[in-house]
């Protein structure tokens, strides 16, 4: 499904538009790829399935301007990456995506509980 960012994630700016789509084969693993062919590809992973206890208090602040009317319409997703061999996720800054307008936002939470690197765990069976 395509998405637009409501501004460009870090570090992608000016890209707004990306492919959201599901890795055949591996539950809650997700590629959100460019339309615009720049070749920029990062890697989601639904947190609830890696990361049980992950809850982080997402405000009006953060899901409003996805035209949300609360945390309960958006999904979040958390960005994936290999680090020391090892796969990491991103708690601090998770990815919104309101499935209603197709629109997304990454944020960067107040929190101080969640790291930028947090060791992904295999979901159980």
């Amino acid at each position: 499904m395509n998405l637009t960012f409501i501004a460009p994630p870090p570090g992608f700016d000016p890209h707004t538009v990306f492919d959201l789509t599901t890795v055949e084969g591996a539950a809650g693993l997700y590629t959100l790829e460019d339309v615009d062919g720049a070749d920029l590809r990062l890697f989601l992973v639904a947190p609830q399935l890696f990361v049980p206890d992950y809850s982080p208090e997402l405000t009006t602040e953060h899901f409003a301007p996805l035209g949300a009317a609360d945390a309960s319409d958006v999904d979040v997703f958390v960005v994936a990456s290999i680090e020391d061999g090892a796969p990491v996720v991103n708690l601090l800054a998770p990815i919104l995506v309101n499935p209603s307008t197709l629109s997304a936002t990454q944020v960067i939470l107040d929190e101080k509980d969640w790291p930028l690197r947090a060791e992904l765990i295999r979901p159980a069976a």
